[in-house]
C-alpha cells in the first residue's frame, strides 16, 4: 500500500446533539423513469427507515437532530419520493445503531441465522448518486461483515465520522483498479492487492481516480 500524503489526520469533534444539517449539498436523486424493480427497492428501503425510526419512538425532527439530515429530506425519503444516496444512508444508519450494510439487509428482509449466503441471495444495492454497486457477501448478522463494492470511473462516495462510530475495526482490500481512500487529512492510494486498515473514526471518502476503469474492492468490518 502506498500513501499519497503522510501528514496525520486532524482530530475531529462531532456534536451528535446538533450536527450540521445535510440537505442540498448532495441531495438524493429520484428518477421517474426508473424500472419497477428499482421502484420496489426504494419503497422497501423507505418503509424500513420509517419502521426503524418509529420503533425507537422518534419523530422525524428527532432523527434529523441525531443524523444531521434535514426533516424535509427524511420526509421525502420515507415517502419514497427520493432515493437516498449512500452518503445520506450512512448518516441515517448511525443513530439506529446499524451499519449501512445492516440497514440495507433489513430493507431486503434477508433471513438471519444462516451460515451460507448463496450468491443468488446476496443483497445488491446501487447508489443513485454515483452508480456504485454494493453487494452484501456475508450472511445477515455475521461478524465480521464482508461487502463487495464496484465504484464507477471518477465516482466519489463520502461518509461522515459518525457512520464509523459503531464499527470496531474495518479493512479495505482492493481487487481491481485504483482507489483513493481519504481518511481525515490523509489520502491513501491503493493498487490491486493492497489492504488498508482504518484508524479512529474520521470523515472518509472512497474515490476512483480513473476516467475509464471501475475499481473493485472488498470491505471487512467488525461491529462494537
Amino acid at each position: 500500500m502506498s500513501t499519497m500524503q503522510d501528514e496525520p489526520a486532524a482530530a475531529q469533534q462531532h456534536d451528535l446533539a446538533a450536527p450540521p444539517q445535510y440537505d442540498s449539498a448532495a441531495p438524493p436523486q429520484y428518477d421517474p423513469a426508473a424500472p419497477p424493480q428499482a421502484d420496489e427497492a426504494a419503497r422497501r428501503l423507505a418503509e424500513r427507515l420509517r419502521l426503524e425510526r418509529e420503533a425507537r419512538g422518534w419523530s422525524i425532527a428527532e432523527l434529523a437532530a441525531r443524523s444531521g439530515v434535514s426533516r424535509a429530506m427524511i420526509s421525502k425519503v420515507e415517502r419514497a419520493e427520493a432515493s437516498p444516496t449512500a452518503a445520506l444512508l450512512g448518516r441515517l444508519s448511525g443513530p439506529f445503531g446499524l451499519t449501512l450494510s445492516g440497514l440495507l439487509a433489513r430493507a431486503e428482509a434477508a433471513p438471519a441465522g444462516g451460515v451460507v449466503a448463496r450468491v443468488a441471495d446476496q443483497a445488491r444495492w446501487r447508489d443513485p448518486g454515483t452508480g456504485y454497486l454494493r453487494r452484501q457477501l456475508s450472511p445477515l448478522g455475521a461478524d465480521p461483515e464482508l461487502v463487495r463494492v464496484e465504484l464507477p470511473p471518477l465516482a466519489r462516495v463520502p461518509y461522515p465520522a459518525e457512520s464509523y462510530a459503531l464499527i470496531r475495526g474495518q479493512c479495505v482490500w482492493l481487487l481491481e483498479g485504483t482507489l483513493l481512500f481519504h481518511e481525515g487529512a490523509v489520502t491513501h492510494r491503493l493498487e490491486p492487492g493492497d489492504c488498508l486498515a482504518l484508524g479512529p473514526p474520521a470523515d472518509c471518502a472512497y474515490e476512483n481516480p480513473s476516467a475509464t476503469q471501475p475499481c473493485l474492492y472488498v470491505v471487512a468490518l467488525a461491529r462494537r
